[in-house]
């Protein structure tokens, strides 16, 4: 559990940062990553670059805004991020309620959270706000400032490339463009942290590792535009990581088809576990992007509560006490289990016709008798090592667990070819 609290605590350390699609919310958070995992590397692509169909937006950063009522602040940015719609252009004004009931949003059903609102690709200002805050409002006038810039600049991302024996890589993508958020945002970037530590770890690793942090939609979508050849030639698995830090059941949402090495590993590592499995018409996050067409790489989702299925989704409640270190540990432990998988996945071609004699090689019982049958699981393996199945296929087939079949492997590699 030592990783989980961890995770939790860097999660406790990122969550006050005011993250968008741009600005200095974005660096301070790659920064602090860059401190923990100094093989990140942070790029900028200027405002108005052309991503296939879609173009960098203008940088905003936002230093103070709030609702003042009598002389008193009633709204403040500074207690709470997301009390500012994101991408809320300059203002400074004063007003009447119901000139001001025209740029607030709140929850009616939930009166106690503030929603997360953004405005992306049209220019306009906004608070949000509970309801219960909303019902009090009194009329009179109100003054309005925001103190934000909107403007050419850059949007800024994270990539490492760890290297493995081979240029086959496996794939792993996370945002970070949301404010204080905690399971639909901080615990896809702290996960990814905690498996490039993992990953650094595995000695002699056979693949390559590409993992990258960028703002949701338009990261992933301008970093397809640049690296989309060399992803497509290389990429074997991958996965979204996104809400995986909360205690309650795992989800997993499939690939377009559902027929990649990403989803045979997901169903693999999830089938012993209480889960949720999702079409791919129900998709919300860069998977998306990943399997969209043409691009069309392998890439799933696995996580815990997937977005959109919570109540506390995109809104204040959203917070840390939403996530646990037990729950992070979760997400971690079975992205974790998909990597292993991936790294000892071979498909395995005997090399000798007919059953071998496993006696001969201290394999096999030497004497017969009742229920003496040690070598069942050995022979069972070898019976499906006909080049078409890989070790996931041999599991499920013969109903071993792969890290059961580890010690197996290495007794019968004297007459099996490792495939590929």
């Amino acid at each position: 559990m030592e990783i989980g609290k961890k995770m939790y605590q860097w999660a406790t350390d990122l969550f006050p940062i005011n993250r968008s699609l741009t600005g200095d919310g974005n660096r301070e958070t790659l920064n602090y990553i860059k401190n923990v995992i100094p093989e990140l590397n942070i790029y900028e692509i200027p405002s108005g670059t052309q991503c296939f169909d879609w173009n960098v937006p203008k940088e905003w950063n936002a230093k103070e805004a709030y609702i003042e009522f009598q002389g008193k602040r009633i709204i403040d940015f500074r207690n709470n991020n997301l009390y500012l719609v994101g991408y809320s252009t300059p203002t400074e004004l004063e007003l009447s309620l119901d000139e001001l009931q025209k740029h607030l949003y709140s929850i009616p059903e939930m009166p106690e959270a503030i929603p997360y609102v953004t405005s992306y690709y049209k220019e306009r200002w906004g608070f949000c706000i509970t309801e219960n805050q909303r019902i009090k409002l009194k009329e009179g006038i109100y003054k309005v400032k925001i103190d934000s810039t909107l403007e050419n600049g850059s949007m800024t991302y994270g990539e490492v490339l760890l290297k493995g024996r081979t240029e086959k890589e496996i794939f792993l993508s996370t945002y970070v463009c949301h404010p204080s958020m905690a399971n639909n945002e901080l615990s896809g970037p702290v996960v990814a942290m905690a498996l490039l530590e993992y990953i650094k770890s595995i000695p002699n690793r056979r693949y390559s590792y590409r993992v990258i942090f960028i703002p949701e939609t338009i990261g992933s979508i301008c970093y397809l535009s640049k690296n989309l050849e060399e992803m497509k030639k290389n990429i074997v698995a991958g996965f979204n990581l996104t809400t995986i830090g909360d205690d309650n059941s795992y989800s997993y949402l499939p690939t377009r088809y559902g027929d990649t090495l990403a989803d045979k590993i997901a169903k693999y590592v999830l089938k012993d576990i209480p889960h949720n499995k999702y079409s791919f018409l129900q998709r919300g996050s860069d998977e998306r992007q990943y399997c969209s067409p043409g691009v069309d790489l392998p890439v799933a989702t696995v996580c815990r509560t997937i977005y959109g299925r919570y109540d506390e989704y995109h809104t204040s409640l959203d917070n840390l006490d939403f996530i646990s270190p037990e729950g992070l540990q979760g997400g971690f432990d079975i992205i974790k289990k998909a990597i292993y998988i991936l790294e000892e996945n071979r498909v395995f071609l005997s090399t000798i016709l007919c059953e071998p004699r496993l006696g001969k090689r201290g394999l096999y019982p030497t004497i017969s008798g009742h229920k003496i049958d040690g070598s069942r699981v050995l022979r069972n393996f070898l019976t499906y090592c006909d080049g078409k199945n890989d070790l996931i296929d041999i599991s499920n087939l013969i109903k071993v667990d792969i890290e059961d079949l580890k010690e197996i492997i290495s007794q019968l590699q004297f007459f099996n070819k490792i495939y590929r």
